[in-house]
């Protein structure tokens, strides 16, 4: 697992259903915490608890936007591609793989090349 927290931790968040949900709605596209809460029938409240706790594993990340009437906003997305779990030797391997754009991409490739 990349991240130093309990792997418990992490399964917990995704063991979730209603953060299972949260995290569908922004994987799809870029959502405010109201749209998430209209697109999966949930309370606001709900929904940034969720929020939270998908963030502090790092599973979305946010971005402030300006609506057309000049007031700010977080619109909030999915930023990894695929999470593995595996039961390896008695203990559970997570492997989280997030999104990069390809200039990241081509610095990692580049740096472990020159390991």
């Amino acid at each position: 697992m990349d991240d130093e927290r309990p792997i418990e931790e992490i399964l917990d968040t995704i063991g979730d259903e209603t953060a299972r949900e949260v995290l569908a709605a922004v994987s799809e596209e870029p959502r405010s915490a109201k749209e998430v809460a209209e697109f999966c029938d949930l309370s606001l409240p709900t929904v940034y608890r969720r929020i939270e706790m998908l963030k502090e594993h790092e599973l979305i990340s946010s971005e402030t936007l300006v609506a057309r009437d000049g007031n700010h906003y977080d619109a909030f997305k999915s930023n990894f591609d695929a999470t593995v779990i595996r039961l390896k030797e008695d203990e559970y391997d997570i492997r989280i793989y997030r999104k990069e754009n390809l200039p990241d991409r081509f610095s990692s490739l580049w740096d472990e090349l020159g390991r």
